[in-house]
């Protein structure tokens, strides 16, 4: 690690015999989804640093890239070995079938040019048909998952090491709940939206009473998705606090998010913006800061009607969301 690169914080994953995760991680979805070369130069200058957490998906197009970053570190000598990284992927909904679950997985390696995942992720509580990587989702491919089937898949390919860790991405409370009684391996990690005006109170509760990791996406809002808008970094109240802390309203988010206990994964190609998103750790939010953000009206921007297309007979997304998240 280089004289100016930072040392990231890193938590426990309590199903993982001990296993750490950095509490700031690089996303790399983009909106239209396409892998390319700026998301290989950005993973470069990111690991220069100090980040060592990188958020993937099949779904992103980014496994490549990712990997292709990872080998050219190792070739340069920015990391010495690749279990300096933590290295994060998703199941996309096609593969969320229990005999589909393991050679997604390795597609996943083989593109990433890794043996292992230090977390696998099943990116939607929900199954679509199975050989097509649609995004959105036709509303005639989705699936009712088979949560037990898929989880059992999930537990094999930790149980075989080919990811240290297991988890789950936009999971309601009741899912977890349902996965949790008949888990052998609990999820490590659930992967939400988190950010002060979509804050999952009730759901970070039920997380931290059941030793599950909260990891905040769209920490910023959701601007530069399909289903964007600017409202986070817009809010009144954050510019607010950001003035006079003399900080960045996405400092302040993501400062919100670390004081709350919450893992964040913050997307940007920007050489300034992935050095600002580091420029947290050495500063509080005030008691009343805090409570002037935790009054803020809540709404979410990430909707699972988002995820489908009109396409195809009607069905509910009731698979998708239920609960508060």
């Amino acid at each position: 690690m280089d004289d100016e690169s930072v040392r990231i914080p890193e938590m426990v994953l309590g199903s993982s015999n001990g296993q750490k995760m950095p509490v700031l991680g690089m996303g790399t979805s983009a909106s239209p989804l396409e892998g390319s070369e700026e998301t290989k130069t950005a993973i470069l200058q990111a690991i220069e640093m100090g980040h060592r957490h990188f958020d993937t998906a099949t779904l992103y197009l980014t496994e490549e890239p990712v990997g292709e970053a990872i080998a050219e570190a190792l070739s340069r000598g920015l990391i010495k070995s690749r279990d300096e990284l933590f290295i994060t992927s998703k199941l996309w909904c096609s593969d969320a079938h229990g005999d589909l679950v393991l050679p997604a997985l390795k597609k996943s390696l083989r593109n990433l040019q890794l043996e292992y995942l230090d977390l696998y992720l099943i990116h939607w509580p929900v199954s679509s048909r199975s050989g097509t990587y649609e995004f959105p989702i036709n509303k005639g491919d989705l699936l009712p998952m088979d949560f037990k089937s898929v989880w059992e898949a999930m537990q094999e390919c930790q149980d075989l090491g080919l990811t240290k860790s297991i988890g789950v991405s936009n999971f309601s409370s009741k899912k977890l709940s349902d996965i949790l009684a008949f888990a052998k391996i609990p999820p490590a990690v659930n992967q939400v939206e988190i950010n002060p005006l979509w804050q999952q109170k009730k759901l970070r509760e039920f997380c931290k009473a059941n030793g599950i990791v909260l990891t905040a996406y769209a920490p910023l809002g959701t601007r530069g998705t399909i289903w964007g808008s600017n409202r986070v970094m817009e809010n009144e109240v954050l510019k607010e606090i950001a003035t006079a802390k003399g900080k960045s309203v996405a400092q302040v988010c993501l400062r919100w998010a670390f004081e709350q206990g919450v893992c964040v994964v913050v997307k940007s190609f920007n050489k300034g913006r992935m050095r600002e998103n580091l420029e947290i750790l050495n500063w509080t939010l005030s008691e009343e800061e805090s409570r002037m953000i935790g009054e803020i009206p809540q709404s979410r921007g990430c909707r699972g009607e988002d995820y489908i297309s009109e396409k195809g007979p009607v069905k509910t997304i009731e698979e998708l969301w239920d609960g508060e998240i």
